[in-house]
């Protein structure tokens, strides 16, 4: 890729140029009253649509005014506690909990079982795909890695453009279906290619769940437990859903209503879901507790544990952002349900592994820090750990490479951006405008040879 050092200082000009033109008084959103970040005043999602897939509760109303309670997510209507106790003895949880988002209802037994079949018919890629795609070019980010391949499976779909329900369903069912395998893949060859690591491309089992085949895909002797299984499964069906509001959910349904075709619609997903601000917060809470394991010599000790905290906060320690990462929801008050069930399975998987202490160490730090950032921050609602703050913890006791640890939520979450777009076609909604005030001025042209170069 060709560089511009040899336009260095002209380079350098040109990006002060671009910060000083963009910058605008940020008191404008006030002065307008424009929802910034489509939030109002006291940080609640504005409504942009409606939706029958899934619903996030984190308060409730008594007497007229909102209070907080335990968080509840509900998938079709469906507590996704009862969902998982439900599906305590399988190791097919997370398809069971894909067919009731994509059509609405809870399968009987040879409806999911019909079901699973179809994906594992369909979990399959070419030796063409995999070498001409997945091996060029791998990328240090696994989820460009992915965003790259899936924009490439338009170009093996013989009907790629088709958005009829019929046709969107048949290639929804696909992605599910292909997306933990162009992830573990992916991974494979990143690994070969920049670490010099052995590259193991296995096929997927048919007899395997998602959960089982991607730790069977990603290890190199294919050996794991059904305690790891399930803990896997339940992770997928934990990140599958989380309403419509959320950045990647609503990309998918604004980018879907311009009538774009299923594959660009899930890359815009993932898009979104690549940022650290949404997807990549599992991975900053590991690096957040590596950093706290260094500096606290005593992991049981309450005072100590509360003190580093605090300068994390202070921002004198860590990454000196001010954030207990994996702390605090824009919805859930009291608990999110989700963190509720994981941390539950995450200590399970611990005395497996045998990291009771570290699980203590979690569990110490989410019921101090919560206290500390409601009093220093002088909040009113009370923070609680999300979904985040054990879900990378079980992941690393799963053995599974930082790397993968957003195309994972990417996998699981397929399901809930395939059922999604498909609401946005089946109610035919209008492509999603939102306005956006204009605050420039108006000018004058001004012939080239009568610019100063102010303008820039």
């Amino acid at each position: 890729m060709m560089e511009i050092t040899q336009h260095d200082a002209e380079f350098g000009q040109l990006v002060e140029s671009c910060m000083k033109s963009r910058a605008f008084d940020v008191e404008l959103y006030t002065k307008h009253d424009v929802k910034r970040g489509l939030r109002d005043s006291n940080g609640n999602g504005v409504v942009t649509g409606l939706t029958e897939i899934s619903d996030v509760v984190g308060s409730k109303i008594v007497d007229g005014k909102k209070v907080p309670t335990d968080g509840n997510l509900y998938y079709q209507g469906y507590n996704v506690s009862e969902l998982i106790q439900g599906s305590r003895d399988s190791f097919y949880g997370f398809e069971e909990v894909t067919y009731l988002l994509l059509f609405g209802s809870l399968p009987t037994k040879s409806q999911l079982k019909s079901f699973i079949g179809i994906l594992a018919d369909l979990s399959e890629l070419s030796g063409d795909f995999i070498c001409d795609v997945i091996m060029k070019a791998p990328s240090a980010n696994i989820m460009n890695s992915m965003m790259k391949s899936i924009l490439n499976l338009y170009s093996y779909d013989g009907n790629p453009d088709d958005i009829s329900v019929s046709n969107v369903l048949r290639q929804s069912l696909q992605m599910i279906a292909k997306t933990p395998l162009i992830a573990a893949y992916s991974y494979q060859a990143y690994g070969h290619f920049r670490l010099d690591q052995n590259m193991i491309i296995r096929n997927p089992r048919k007899d395997y769940s998602t959960a089982q085949n991607l730790l069977y895909m990603l290890r190199s002797d294919g050996i794991f437990t059904d305690l790891e299984a399930k803990v896997l499964d339940v992770a997928l069906i934990l990140h599958a859903e989380h309403g419509g509001g959320n950045n990647s959910t609503f990309t998918t349904h604004v980018v879907t209503s311009s009538g774009t075709d299923t594959y660009s619609a899930i890359v815009a997903g993932i898009a979104s879901l690549k940022g650290p601000r949404h997807g990549g917060a599992n991975l900053k809470v590991q690096k957040m507790f590596q950093n706290i394991k260094e500096n606290v010599s005593d992991w049981t000790n309450v005072d100590e544990v509360r003190a580093y905290l605090t300068r994390i906060l202070d921002k004198d320690a860590f990454d000196k952002s001010g954030l207990v990462y994996g702390m605090g929801h824009a919805v859930y008050t009291d608990s999110d349900p989700r963190a509720v069930i994981l941390k539950r399975y995450a200590k399970s998987l611990s005395e497996e592994k045998g990291l009771q202490k570290e699980f203590a160490l979690y569990e110490l730090v989410e019921q101090t820090a919560g206290a500390i950032i409601a009093q220093k921050r002088h909040l009113v609602k009370p923070v609680c750990a999300n979904v985040d703050f054990y879900s990378g913890f079980v992941y690393t006791m799963l053995g599974i490479p930082e790397e993968l640890f957003t195309p994972i939520f990417a996998i699981a979450r397929t399901s809930g951006w395939c059922a999604h777009r498909l609401e946005e076609l089946v109610n035919k909604g209008k492509i999603i405008r939102p306005a956006y005030k204009y605050v420039g001025t108006h000018c004058d042209y001004v012939e080239m040879d009568e610019r100063t170069g102010e303008e820039q």
